[in-house]
């Protein structure tokens, strides 16, 4: 959430922060009213809360003086009754200022590219060599391996649903316990989370109330199946108070993930690439504003080097303010060569969201002073697992169909 403070202070410093990230201008005049509105109404509430503390005093000394308090008494009242009316209605112009802005993206770093889409988003390094055949290399669903079987997903579940067998499902399993294993000598403590999340969780890193209708919800109950690992590893310390000294905390975990995918009608209806459930492996972050920075660079290149520890090539993307996700104040994009289609495709995506995500889910830390402090908090996927499958197939397939395996997945084999 963007700090309410800050927009009331500097109004138009945040209306070209968020234009740059596409935000309507209607909704950022209606944002600037209302806030407004709310400021002046905060401002009237205080100098009748200050002249009725004043008189209040002057009721003891009329009290002590013997002197006649009635009309005194009187304006006490008024002025009571006055910040009471003005109580409520700044209760109500609070909610629906909060209301507006639970909906509104977090801005976007000064350094960030502006543009409109992907299309802009800027590459800053390419990493590995792509693989070279001497036959055509196929995508991952032509492949004649018998790993994947999406008719018997759909007829267990519907479409973009599949079923993994044989060396398919060890390899997916294999994956996972090495990016875990991975993750965990860069220092990322492993946690096992719930694949489950109520809509409070779901609020705190801002997947509510924008995204409802890309979430799978659970009927009669306040749960939803998670998106992603990152709602319920960085809510871990919803409403919490942490110690200077406990940051930064880095946290890795595995868990399917479930999306609805409802923005991406017709796209990539083939293949493991946008399927409703996937498992993924997530990095996420706790830390002071000071080392958030560090921190983002030291995720991107955790990232990476397991990449190319795969042998698998890739490029670094920097999304541009158009492409930037909805929490995000910076992305890196990490996107896996595949042979079979002939393009760099994302499979991990690292963000820092300053302090928009802990000011939603109240995540807090004291400082040396005693001071609370919102932390940072960052996030990104290590990696997407499906898709790292799918690199796997195209980049190390054998001319039968058949698929080598990556050297250090072979002890998890």
């Amino acid at each position: 959430m963007i700090d309410i403070k800050l927009l009331q202070k500097d109004f138009d410093y945040v209306v070209n922060a968020l234009q740059r990230k596409g935000v309507d201008n209607s909704l950022l005049n209606n944002l600037k009213t209302l806030a407004t509105n709310t400021k002046q109404k905060r401002q009237e509430m205080e100098d009748v809360t200050a002249e009725q503390n004043l008189l209040s005093k002057e009721f003891g000394r009329y009290k002590k003086e013997n002197l006649d308090v009635a009309e005194l008494q009187e304006n006490i009242n008024n002025l009571k009754n006055k910040k009471q009316e003005l109580e409520e209605q700044v209760r109500v112009l609070e909610e629906e200022l909060t209301s507006i802005i639970l909906g509104v993206p977090n801005m976007p770093d000064e350094n960030v590219p502006s543009g409109a889409d992907e299309n802009e988003n800027v590459i800053l390094e390419v990493v590995g060599q792509k693989p070279t055949f001497s036959f055509e290399p196929k995508e991952h669903w032509d492949l004649n391996n018998g790993w994947i079987d999406f008719e018997r997903g759909v007829k267990i579940a519907k479409s973009r649903f599949a079923a993994l067998r044989g060396d398919g499902a060890r390899l997916e399993r294999a994956l996972i316990n090495y990016m875990l294993d991975f993750n965990r000598e860069r220092g990322f403590n492993e946690w096992y989370v719930p694949f489950m999340a109520n809509s409070n969780t779901l609020l705190g890193t801002g997947q509510l109330p924008k995204f409802a209708d890309d979430l799978f919800k659970i009927e009669g109950e306040d749960l939803y199946l998670i998106p992603t690992a990152e709602v319920s590893l960085t809510n871990l310390f919803n409403d919490e108070i942490l110690e200077e000294s406990e940051l930064p905390m880095l946290l890795t975990s595995y868990t399917p993930c479930f999306r609805k995918e409802a923005g991406s009608a017709g796209r990539d209806t083939r293949g493991l690439i946008r399927q409703h459930q996937f498992d993924k492996v997530e990095m996420v972050a706790i830390t002071t504003p000071e080392q958030s920075s560090e921190i983002f660079e030291k995720m991107v290149n955790c990232a990476s080097d397991l990449l190319t520890s795969l042998g698998l090539a890739h490029q670094k993307m920097q999304l541009c303010t158009g492409d930037l996700g909805f929490s995000a104040a910076v992305t890196i994009d990490l996107e896996v060569w595949l042979p079979g289609q002939n393009k760099y495709r994302e499979i991990s995506s690292i963000s820092n969201t300053r302090d928009f995500q802990s000011r939603r889910a109240k995540i807090r830390y004291k400082d040396s002073n005693k001071k609370n402090n919102l932390t940072h908090t960052l996030n990104g996927s290590s990696l997407a697992v499906g898709r790292t499958l799918v690199a796997i197939m195209e980049n190390y397939q054998n001319e039968d169909g058949s698929v080598r395996i990556p050297e250090v997945l072979k002890k998890y084999m």
